[in-house]
């Protein structure tokens, strides 16, 4: 039986590295191994010329979220038919899905809570407070034109739904991660020359955003023997790193890492220390687990689910120093046991079966 053709609408693609283009990539280069066809609509990007599928949007820098674009809401020249629409993005790109599915089914995968980024609107707080109003406003009414809303996990889903009778069909998919490239590996020449040999390792890498409270781990390690890898980069660096100078931390900071090089890094660490409290998912706690490094997480969100305490890592509540010292100690102390549920959890973290989930939508919805 052939698979659908499908629209994928995002506002966000390679080059640009984070969830949700690492997401939508994987899910096409696995759709496509399938015999499928998706054609993906972006903001285009000066580093990236369109392979065979892509079809890029004229787009420009978004100025308060450095490293982003923004392009108009408009459906490019050269798309092909479709069967269905799948949009990422409740913004630009997802309008313009929005407006080609008007006679065929349209599915939103939710992947970030816009209200937790309206600290980026200048203004003070409260601007913020209405802005982060405005945008779960929007974000509801968008999501109630989709026939399908795709939550990468449960808490997601549950946070969103009030249980309205106005609320679209929901489901729960998790985003997956490639197994193929996420396993134990040997760290790279420039992360092994920034390790340690004589005091245990703890880090993180992603995007340095101030909503991932990145200053948590800084402030924990400030009190414990340890060196702290940091890899990534993003608008709370610079404050990350004075953060790190002021508490006299042992801290690295790698900046952008290569994907290739991501599996040596997860390895090197003996925990990955995560306290974002916003998940939607977190794919990095998912990576590192796979890689055979316990994850030290905020409960909060869907690290709350992500992280499964005490069989590949250890929760702590969010916004508390001491309890995440704690909970660093002791995944130190039993980082053998961590390290065997990690091997364990591995095979349920694939995108193979997220596919599987998402092709028994689309035949259903066609």
């Amino acid at each position: 039986m052939s698979l659908p053709t499908v629209g994928v609408f995002t506002d966000t693609y390679l080059p640009t590295v984070n969830g949700v283009s690492y997401t939508v990539s994987l899910w096409r280069d696995r759709y496509v191994r399938r015999g499928g066809r998706q054609w993906v609509v972006y903001p285009d990007h000066p580093d990236r010329r369109p392979g065979g599928g892509e079809h890029p949007v004229g787009s420009v820098p978004l100025p308060i979220y450095p490293g982003f674009r923004v392009a108009p809401p408009r459906i490019p020249n050269g798309l092909m038919d479709v069967d269905l629409v799948h949009v990422h993005t409740p913004f630009g790109m997802g309008l313009a899905g929005r407006r080609l599915a008007a006679d065929i089914p349209l599915v939103v995968s939710y992947h970030t809570p816009t209200p937790a980024y309206a600290a980026y609107v200048p203004g003070g707080a409260q601007i913020e407070q209405l802005v982060a109003a405005v945008a779960d406003r929007y974000e509801r009414w968008f999501l109630r034109q989709a026939d399908l809303v795709v939550f990468p996990s449960a808490a997601t889903r549950d946070a969103f739904s009030v249980g309205a009778a106005s609320e679209p069909e929901m489901t729960v998919i998790s985003n997956g991660i490639d197994l193929e490239r996420f396993a134990p590996a040997p760290a790279d020449p420039v992360v092994d020359a920034a390790l340690s040999d004589e005091r245990p390792t703890i880090g993180y890498t992603g995007r340095l955003g101030h909503e991932k409270q990145l200053d948590e781990l800084l402030l924990a390690a400030a009190a414990l023997d340890v060196q702290v890898l940091i890899g990534g980069d993003g608008p709370a660096r610079t404050e990350l790193e004075g953060i790190a100078r002021q508490q006299d931390v042992d801290a690295t900071f790698l900046g952008f890492l290569p994907r290739d090089t991501l599996p040596g890094f997860y390895s090197a660490l003996d925990l990955f220390v995560f306290p974002s409290p916003v998940e939607t998912q977190g794919l990095v706690a998912m990576e590192a687990i796979a890689c055979g490094t316990p994850v030290i997480a905020a409960d909060a969100a869907a690290l709350s689910e992500t992280v499964t305490d005490g069989i590949d890592g250890l929760h702590y509540p969010p916004r508390d120093i001491d309890a995440l010292h704690a909970a660093i100690e002791m995944g130190l102390r039993t980082q053998e046991t961590l390290e065997a549920g990690c091997a364990r959890q591995r095979a349920s973290l694939g995108v193979g079966a997220s596919i599987d989930e998402l092709l028994k939508h689309y035949r259903r919805l066609v």
